[in-house]
């Protein structure tokens, strides 16, 4: 990102309302979560201590922002049957939760009437949105993230993420298949 763009740790940590985001791909595979999710392969065993030197951070964000009065709403779409990166993301979602996100789930099936945007993102308070660019494999793109604050962008987005939100299924009551 350019230098005058804020970070995501900024943007989040401004957030006085809302601060929502959208996930779409089955498989990502970012490298501060790839011995994580290596492991949990191996094992079946999910890292699930909000604690953790691989969740605290997170939690701690989201803990922080949740106190301030930020809403916290993550949505994903996924195929189904889902993959093997997805039943890894389903398996630590009870850390999201503790922390206090709100998450919700919507099968790739149920979202083909809906008009989604083309990447992931974080809308920040209804006013800027943070898209979330990755590699076909998923890993980062560069730039990784850019922020777009077009009053028309921000609608759209929010309007695709409330349709989203509003027709998936919260996490305690999402069976993965």
């Amino acid at each position: 990102m350019p230098q005058n763009v804020p970070g995501f740790d900024e943007l989040f940590e401004a957030a006085q309302h809302s601060a929502v985001h959208l996930e779409m791909r089955d498989q990502y595979a970012v490298g501060d979560e790839a011995d994580d999710f290596d492991s949990w392969l191996s094992t079946g065993r999910r890292d699930a201590d909000p604690s953790s030197e691989y969740w605290a951070p997170w939690v701690d964000m989201i803990s922080r922002a949740v106190a301030r009065g930020v809403v916290v709403r993550r949505a994903r779409i996924v195929s189904e049957p889902v993959t093997d990166y997805i039943r890894y993301e389903h398996a630590g979602t009870v850390v999201n939760v503790a922390a206090g996100e709100q998450v919700r789930w919507l099968s790739r099936h149920q979202a083909v009437d809906l008009m989604v945007p083309g990447a992931d993102l974080w809308i920040f308070d209804g006013a800027q949105v943070l898209f979330n660019h990755f590699t076909g494999d998923g890993n980062w793109a560069d730039p990784d993230m850019e922020l777009r604050t077009e009053p028309s962008i921000v609608k759209q987005c929010s309007d695709a993420f409330e349709a989203i939100w509003n027709r998936a299924i919260p996490h305690d009551q999402y069976d993965i298949h």
